[in-house]
């Protein structure tokens, strides 16, 4: 148990929150869980059957996240074993990609170097393989409403070169919901920095409303739009750092 207020409060998540605070804190860094994004079920369990039972047909599926990969894939052997392209965003969903049994060999995920993980840093490395009339399954996540989100970047690109897209979502995201002890510790955050890999997770702090003044706040942000969303919040110190646990530990360790 740490008994000094955290230097960072790490907002993914759950599950996912829990790994990268026992990371941060083998660093040394006082880390502590406050997920702002809760996982739930697909909203339409049927749909998801239909793709999964239909991967052999398409040519590629994007997965926008590791959340995206387990919902689709909950145990290895579901994958077909001529293929489809198995494309990620970043090293995290490629891992969920090798656990649920999809062959290195049929995945393409931006390498460790890139600036970013994301869409824009995977669409050099898959744009060959879209031809028109590719069959491109896309998993995303839903809304707390069931409908599918997430930026329409990657559709409308495939989409401009003749590709048939589906989209399907594996997993619903929602904002959980905070008691008053939760947002009593929200109340220590001038004590650290907001760890923020999401857009959705910053207007998830912001409608809790654990205070209006966040000139005094510090958001730690893993891509320009997510630092941008935080500004737009009011927090008084911004700054960006690339979405792994080696960087993000670099960055508050370098803190005084």
């Amino acid at each position: 148990m740490i008994a000094v207020a955290p230097s960072v409060w790490v907002t993914r998540p759950a599950r996912e929150a829990s790994r990268w605070v026992d990371a941060l804190r083998r660093g040394g860094i006082a880390a502590q869980a406050f997920p702002l994004i809760e996982i739930a079920p697909a909203p339409d369990p049927a749909a998801l059957a239909q793709c999964r039972a239909a991967l052999a047909q398409f040519d590629a599926v994007m997965f926008v996240s590791a959340h995206a990969v387990q919902g689709l894939l909950p145990a290895p052997g579901l994958w077909p074993a001529t293929g489809p392209r198995a494309w990620a965003t970043g090293a995290g969903t490629a891992a969920a990609l090798r656990a649920a049994g999809v062959p290195g060999d049929h995945i393409d995920v931006p390498g460790a170097d890139a600036p970013q993980f994301d869409s824009e840093a995977l669409w050099p490395l898959v744009s060959a393989q879209v031809a028109p009339g590719a069959q491109v399954l896309v998993v995303r996540g839903a809304d707390a409403q069931g409908q599918t989100s997430g930026r329409p970047w990657l559709v409308e690109q495939l989409r401009q070169r003749g590709a048939a897209v589906t989209e399907v979502a594996s997993y619903s995201r929602r904002a959980p919901a905070l008691d008053t002890q939760q947002l009593a510790r929200a109340g220590d955050a001038a004590a650290g920095w907001w760890l923020f890999s999401s857009s959705e997770a910053v207007a998830n702090l912001v409608a809790a409303g654990p205070g209006t003044d966040r000139a005094s706040w510090r958001a730690l942000c893993t891509h320009p739009r997510i630092a941008q969303a935080a500004r737009l919040a009011g927090f008084g110190e911004v700054a960006q750092v690339r979405p792994t646990v080696e960087a993000v530990l670099a960055f508050l360790q370098s803190q005084p």
